[in-house]
């Protein structure tokens, strides 16, 4: 399976999924609200329609109770002439029609007052008059020639006992016809709006989208040869976190491959000392069994110091991760007691333990002591046989201080920050060794978050010194002892 072939997922570019999406949620909640108008504006104008009409009802139940026959002066009681009488007295609108209708022995009677042809026309349909006349409901809506008709109904009881009605109607159409053109505008404004969304979103999707971009770009171009180029944050938004830890990602990748190469460099630096002599010896061995057996010797003493440099390299390659130190709680006298036991076997010198810190630290025990040791064979190595080497320990301030102090011929200040670098020599007698000691005491320094530092003056001696914090906050739940110990100046 190719590698396109295991990449799975959609093919729209994110500024087209990003503009997709927002028009789907802006046209969806258009569209509801195009709905929710339309429905309201509908229900608005049927309950005018409907208040008006049920206004009119009640006239015409006042008008019944208090109405008298013109002629006679006597209150109304025949259907025919109360309708007559009361349309008589009303100008319905346009799309309205006040209707009279009640039982004969030969069917049913109306009287109609409209003010518009269509709608008396509509309206003098015996079949709706009658539907509507017999209905149950109070009101409601029927269809028409004139178009939909709703309409209110009271009934009226005649003297000899039959029913009449009087029906107030209203043809909606053209109220319906004003809402769908509300709705209609509405509609066409939001397509504009979905329009002017469709353009905006895209500019801003690709103005948003301009730094993830930039950044897949960077990354396109980047090789293993080229880990310089970053990328502009801007900004604190999220887009310029991406940038900001991309840049991050970077800066370790370059540390990293930085650290290959130099493992790599240094590697192949030192070690084709030691490979050319051992070639050379063997290229050259005889015969002469004490010559062969020179031979090995000196083989077996390149062999060892080609060990002792790789094994040096790969722990200056670890200093950079972070587990190369493991920090714990130990007891500050009980180490540096531990420290003094094992320096006292490297060489004869006249060891002394001038000062043993009192209390607890954090940091890894083993590594400390490694750079101590280390220290205290530098001193050795350049000093003479029974000189007196000092060390030392100290906690005052949250700060922990371990020393080696010698009698040698001590260190141009010239060269302080060279000595620790790798592969490099001071310019002193005692020369011996790959150059990697101190590059170690330094990388297990900086892992403690604490430096070396070096008192000196040349010919009278060496003061190295290991500065660290006591307590850098790497074992969670501990809690600091309070020191009162005076540092070694």
């Amino acid at each position: 399976m190719t590698t396109e072939q295991a990449r799975r997922g959609t093919r729209v570019p994110a500024r087209a999924q990003i503009m997709g999406w927002m028009l789907l949620v802006l046209v969806v909640v258009l569209t509801g609200i195009v709905l929710l108008v339309w429905r309201f504006l509908h229900n608005e104008a049927m309950n005018k329609v409907t208040a008006a009409l049920e206004q009119e009802g009640h006239e015409f139940v006042n008008f019944a109770h208090v109405g008298r026959d013109p002629a006679t002066g006597v209150p109304i009681g025949d259907p025919e002439v109360l309708f007559e009488t009361y349309l008589g007295q009303q100008y319905p609108d346009a799309w309205e029609a006040l209707i009279g209708t009640w039982d004969t022995p030969t069917g049913l009677q109306m009287r109609v007052q409209s003010q518009d042809k269509g709608t008396r026309a509509a309206v003098h349909d015996p079949g709706l008059l009658e539907r509507i006349s017999h209905s149950a409901a109070r009101e409601g809506t029927a269809r028409s020639s004139a178009g939909p008709l709703r309409w209110v109904k009271v009934e009226v009881h005649t003297r000899d006992g039959g029913h009449a009605w009087f029906i107030t109607g209203h043809f909606t159409a053209a109220d319906v016809s004003e809402v769908h053109e509300v709705v209609r505008t509405l509609v066409l404004v939001s397509a504009f709006g979905v329009l002017l969304a469709a353009a905006s979103s895209w500019v801003v999707a690709g103005a948003i989208l301009a730094p993830v971009r930039v950044v897949r770009q960077t990354a396109a171009e980047i090789s293993e040869h080229d880990l310089t180029r970053r990328i502009p944050v801007e900004g604190r938004d999220d887009i310029a976190a991406l940038a900001y830890q991309f840049n991050a990602m970077l800066d370790r990748l370059e540390s990293a491959f930085s650290t290959q190469r130099q493992f790599v460099d240094d590697a192949s630096h030192e070690l084709r000392t030691p490979i050319t002599i051992v070639r050379g010896h063997l290229e050259l061995l005889g015969d002469d069994p004490e010559e062969r057996d020179e031979v090995v010797r000196l083989c077996t003493d390149e062999l060892d110091r080609m060990t002792r440099i790789v094994e040096d390299l790969l722990m200056l390659a670890k200093a950079d991760r972070p587990d190369f130190v493991h920090p714990a709680e130990v007891s500050l006298a009980e180490l540096t007691s531990d420290i003094d036991a094992k320096v006292r076997s490297i060489a004869d010198r006249r060891w002394v333990l001038e000062s043993i810190g009192e209390g607890d630290v954090v940091v890894d025990a083993q590594r400390l002591t490694q750079a101590v040791v280390q220290l205290a064979q530098n001193a050795v190595q350049h000093t003479e046989d029974g000189s007196e080497i000092r060390i030392g320990s100290a906690l005052s301030l949250g700060r922990l201080t371990l020393w080696v102090t010698d009698r040698g011929p001590g260190v141009d200040p010239a060269e302080v920050e060279q000595i620790f670098a790798r592969f490099a020599h001071g310019s002193g007698p005692g020369r011996g060794g790959a150059g990697l000691g101190l590059a170690i005491v330094a990388a297990i320094a900086e892992a403690h978050q604490g430096r070396v530092r070096v008192l000196s003056e040349p010919g009278n001696g060496a003061t190295f010194g290991l500065d660290l914090p006591a307590w850098p906050g790497a074992v969670p739940g501990l809690v600091p002892p309070a020191t009162t110990e005076e540092a070694h100046p």
